[in-house]
C-alpha cells in the first residue's frame, strides 16, 4: 500500500518538474524574446528619421517574434504622435505613421489602446486622421458604454456647430455615423435623428438611415413615437426615416403611414410639413397596398377634392388620392367615387364639359375595388360624349364587378 503512494508521488514529482521544465524550455523564451524583439523595434522607432519611421512599423506586423506585443508598439507610437506633432510644419510622414498604427489597431481588435487612441482624435488637427480614428474607436469600441457615449457627444458637438453655421468636415460626420453602425447601440437613436432633423445633405442623410437599420433596438417604436409627440417637421423627418428603412417590415411601415396621414388630417393649420406628410403618406399607402387605411384615405380624398375645387391643390393631388383609393379602398370608398362619377355624368349629360383626367382615374378606380353597387353610373357612360379611352376603361371597370 505505502510501496504504491509512494511511486505515485514520484510520479507527480516528476510531472510538475517537467512541466516547469516545459515552461522554461518552450515558454519563456517566446516571452522574453517576444519583448526583446519589441524593445528592439521601440529601439529602432525612435532611432529613425521621421521618413523611415512607418517602415519599422511595416517590418513590425510582418515580425511573427512581435506576436501579441505589437500593441506596446502602437501605444508606443501613439504617444509619440501626441508629443511631436505640434513641433511640425509638415504632418505628411506624421499621417502615414498614424494611419499605419491606426490600421495595425484596427486589424488586431485591440481595445486596450482605446483611451490614448481617443485622446489623439481630440487633439490631432488633420480630418481624414480623425477620421480613421473615429472609425476604429468604434470598431474597438463595442459593448463599452463609456465609448458609446463619448462618440455620441463627439457627433452631438459637431452637429451643433453645424447647426451654429460653421464650417464642418462631412468626412468627420460620416465617420461617426460609421462608428455607430459598428457599435450598434440604441443610446444613438436621438443623435442620429438629430442629425435628420438638422438637414444635413441628402448623402449623409443615406448614411443615417442606413445607421438606423443595423443599429440594435426598436425602430419602429422610436419613430412612432417621435410622430406622436414632437414638433411638425421632425414628425415628418421621422416618418421618412421609417419609408426610408430596410429594417421595418410591411406592416410596420404601413401603420406608421396610417398614423402619418391620421395626423395630418387632423391639422387645421394648414402646416407645410404635415401637408406633405400627408402627400407622402398617400404614396406610402398605395404603394404599399395598406387596406386598413381605407377609412382615413376617403377623407383625405373629400379634403382634396375640396382643396382642388378652391385652386388650393393640383388635379395630380387629386388624382394621387383617387388612385390610392382604388389601390386599397373597400366598398364604402367606392361609394364615395361612385356618387362623384354620377355628378360627372350628370355634368356631362347637360353640359357636356367634364375632365377626362379625372374622371379616367375614377374609372379605373372603381373597376379596381370591384364594388357592383356602382353598375349603374359605369354603364351610363356609355352613353355620354366621352372619348374613347374612358369607355372602353369603363366597360373593363364593368367586367371586374363582383357579384
Amino acid at each position: 500500500m505505502y510501496k504504491k503512494v509512494n511511486i505515485l508521488v514520484r510520479k507527480f514529482q516528476f510531472s510538475r518538474r517537467f512541466f516547469i521544465f516545459f515552461l522554461l524550455i518552450f515558454i519563456m523564451p517566446r516571452v522574453f524574446g517576444d519583448s526583446a524583439v519589441l524593445q528592439s523595434y521601440m529601439q529602432m522607432f525612435s532611432e529613425r528619421e521621421l521618413t523611415a519611421k512607418a517602415e519599422v512599423l511595416r517590418n513590425a506586423a510582418s515580425d511573427r517574434r512581435v506576436n501579441e506585443s505589437i500593441r506596446q508598439l502602437y501605444e508606443f507610437t501613439l504617444r509619440y504622435a501626441l508629443d511631436n506633432y505640434a513641433d511640425m510644419e509638415d504632418l505628411s510622414y506624421m499621417n502615414n505613421i498614424i494611419g499605419i498604427t491606426v490600421k495595425g489597431l484596427r486589424n488586431a481588435g485591440s481595445s486596450e489602446s482605446i483611451d490614448i487612441l481617443w485622446e489623439l482624435l481630440l487633439e490631432y488637427p488633420v480630418s481624414a486622421i480623425k477620421a480613421d480614428i473615429i472609425v476604429t474607436v468604434g470598431v474597438l469600441g463595442k459593448d463599452n458604454q463609456e465609448i458609446i457615449n463619448a462618440v455620441n457627444n463627439y457627433l452631438v458637438e459637431i452637429n451643433s456647430m453645424f447647426e451654429s453655421d460653421n464650417i464642418i468636415d462631412y468626412s468627420l460626420v460620416s465617420a461617426c455615423i460609421t462608428a455607430i453602425m459598428e457599435m450598434g447601440d440604441s443610446s444613438s437613436y436621438p443623435v442620429l435623428f438629430n442629425l435628420l432633423f438638422t438637414g444635413y445633405p441628402e448623402v449623409i442623410s443615406s448614411e443615417i438611415y442606413g445607421a438606423l437599420d443595423v443599429i440594435n433596438g426598436d425602430l419602429f417604436l422610436y419613430i412612432r413615437n417621435i410622430m406622436e409627440k414632437n414638433p411638425p417637421e421632425e414628425k415628418f423627418v421621422a416618418f421618412k426615416a421609417g419609408t426610408n428603412s430596410r429594417r421595418l417590415s410591411f406592416s410596420e411601415q404601413g401603420q406608421l403611414a396610417e398614423l402619418a396621414l391620421e395626423i395630418g388630417l387632423f391639422d387645421f393649420t394648414g402646416n407645410a410639413d404635415l401637408i406633405a406628410m400627408r402627400y407622402a403618406a398617400i404614396q406610402t399607402l398605395t404603394l404599399l397596398r395598406w387596406t386598413k387605411a381605407s377609412s382615413l384615405v376617403v377623407r383625405y380624398y373629400h379634403l382634396i377634392m375640396a382643396d382642388y375645387l378652391h385652386g388650393v391643390v393640383s388635379k395630380g393631388r387629386l388624382i394621387e388620392s383617387i388612385v390610392c383609393i382604388g389601390t386599397i379602398g373597400d366598398s364604402s370608398a367606392a361609394l364615395a367615387l361612385g356618387l362623384q362619377l354620377g355628378l360627372i355624368n350628370e355634368k356631362t349629360k347637360s353640359t357636356g364639359i367634364f375632365d377626362a383626367d379625372i374622371t379616367l382615374a375614377i374609372v379605373r378606380a372603381l373597376g379596381s375595388i370591384g364594388t357592383n353597387a356602382v353598375f349603374e353610373h359605369l354603364l351610363f357612360i356609355n352613353n355620354l360624349s366621352y372619348g374613347e379611352n374612358i369607355k372602353t376603361a369603363a366597360r373593363e371597370a364593368l367586367d371586374r364587378l363582383k357579384w
